[in-house]
């Protein structure tokens, strides 16, 4: 059954998402003074005593107004009312009322007369002079007011969640996994402007996300799940991970923290590089944190319908030798305004999460770790001569080896990275991380 939504919707700086974070119990929208911080439209999940429901966070409506980013904010909103069951309209206690409070209400009574649900929430009633203040609001013409204060959520909340999930059905128990999720996460990572919205947009075949030339658009994480060929993917689109020195801080740091966080959840990240500009030391950054997190990897070279003369198979034979420890990336040329090969996207995203999540025997990975080792045994340090006893796979996502020696001090960098080739050679691969740790026998797992 449809799980019913509800959208918050409002001028700018009401406390639109400070309602949202509230009502799921849990920050989920970045929240700031300054106005514009929300520009997509965020879904959240939420529940209320065993009710389970959706949550739409919007950006500030302008009314009237001209600027193409309003306009595309504006767009988001019409969208997010579209798709909801109930609409909290919420406006500001401490401000008043405000012409744009209006305008907003003759529009909303339009949807509530095409019957869309539609509630007054009159935020930061946080004494009792704003409750009084709060009666000038009546005059926005709604039958029911709810008077509250996201921010400190001691008042008014508990009514407004019953309001919201009063025909909503309790959910029965499930012998299901809670925490088990079908889907294959794909996080789209990369710079400010390398394109990660617009892919997210042709990929979804809407406008999912605001796309625009301005460094920054993207603050919150926004996620969505689309089934292609039986196969269920969730999208997340990330804000631009700039160099840390140029961060600032405030809502874009946060905004970062949430990109790096959604490259720890993720099952694949797909790192989108202009192709137009090559390889950059902050794109090879955001690789290795890839890495560190164990996520597969796929790199999108994006734009590539502006790269003329110049063939993929070039192209990447430069980017290994500029960037070898990529090569166990998959490697995709991209164009988010044209479609090329975009669809390739979620093929390579499935090989990449078999390949993660694959299992070596421990018998065979003996075999193979032995021959390794008596092809290239490594050199005496000091009279001293490392010896491997045992290997087994400890786990996968991504897949991690352990290999038991007797003394792991004498393990050089150069031997470490050889049998890593051999582990890669034989296994496949390719597309994810994968991690060998050596231990002596008798020592503890850390």
């Amino acid at each position: 059954m449809k799980e019913k939504i509800i959208a918050i919707v409002g001028r700018p700086n009401v406390g639109k998402s400070t309602l949202v974070n509230r009502l799921a119990s849990k920050r989920y929208s970045i929240v700031d003074d300054k106005e514009n911080i929300t520009r997509d439209r965020i879904f959240v999940d939420a529940s209320w005593q065993g009710k389970n429901f959706v949550l739409i966070d919007t950006g500030g409506i302008v009314p009237n107004n001209d600027d193409e980013f309003v306009k595309n904010i504006n767009s988001q909103v019409e969208l997010a009312l579209d798709e909801a069951d109930t609409i909290l309209f919420t406006v500001d206690a401490k401000t008043g009322l405000n012409p744009y409070d209006y305008d907003i209400a003759n529009k909303l009574r339009q949807l509530k007369d095409n019957n869309k649900e539609v509630l007054l929430v009159v935020n930061k009633v946080d004494s009792k002079a704003q409750d009084n203040l709060a009666n000038e609001f009546w005059a926005l013409g709604f039958d029911k007011m709810y008077l509250l204060s996201a921010l400190h959520g001691d008042v008014g909340v508990g009514d407004l969640l019953d309001e919201i999930t009063k025909d909503i059905e309790v959910k029965q128990d499930s012998n299901e996994d809670e925490n088990s999720d079908p889907a294959i996460k794909i996080a789209i990572v990369g710079k400010p402007n390398a394109g990660k919205s617009s892919i997210l947009n042709s990929l979804l075949k809407k406008q999912r996300a605001i796309v625009s030339d301005i460094s920054g658009t993207t603050r919150d994480i926004i996620d969505e799940e689309i089934v292609y060929n039986n196969d269920t993917f969730r999208l997340i689109d990330t804000a631009g991970i700039r160099k840390k020195s140029k961060v600032d801080y405030g809502v874009e740091m946060f905004a970062v923290d949430r990109a790096i966080g959604a490259i720890k959840d993720c099952d694949v990240a797909l790192l989108v590089v202009d192709s137009t500009l090559g390889l950059s030391d902050q794109d090879k950054k955001i690789a290795s944190l890839c890495e560190q997190y164990g996520c597969g990897l796929i790199v999108a070279f994006n734009k590539w319908d502006l790269v003329k003369n110049v063939q993929t198979q070039k192209y990447e034979q430069k980017i290994d030798l500029d960037a070898p420890f990529l090569n166990y990336a998959h490697k995709i040329f991209i164009s988010a305004k044209t479609g090329q090969r975009l669809d390739n996207i979620f093929e390579i995203a499935k090989i990449t999460q078999a390949e993660r999540e694959k299992r070596i025997s421990t018998g065979l990975l003996n075999k193979i770790i032995n021959e390794a080792y008596n092809l290239n045994p490594p050199t005496s340090i000091k009279g001293k001569t490392l010896k491997f006893y045992y290997s087994t796979q400890a786990k996968n996502n991504p897949p991690t080896f352990v290999i038991f020696v007797n003394n792991k001090d004498l393990i050089q960098d150069h031997y470490k990275r050889y049998i890593a080739k051999k582990l890669r050679e034989n296994f496949g691969f390719k597309g994810t991380p994968i991690v060998v740790s050596y231990r002596q026998k008798g020592e503890k797992e850390k």
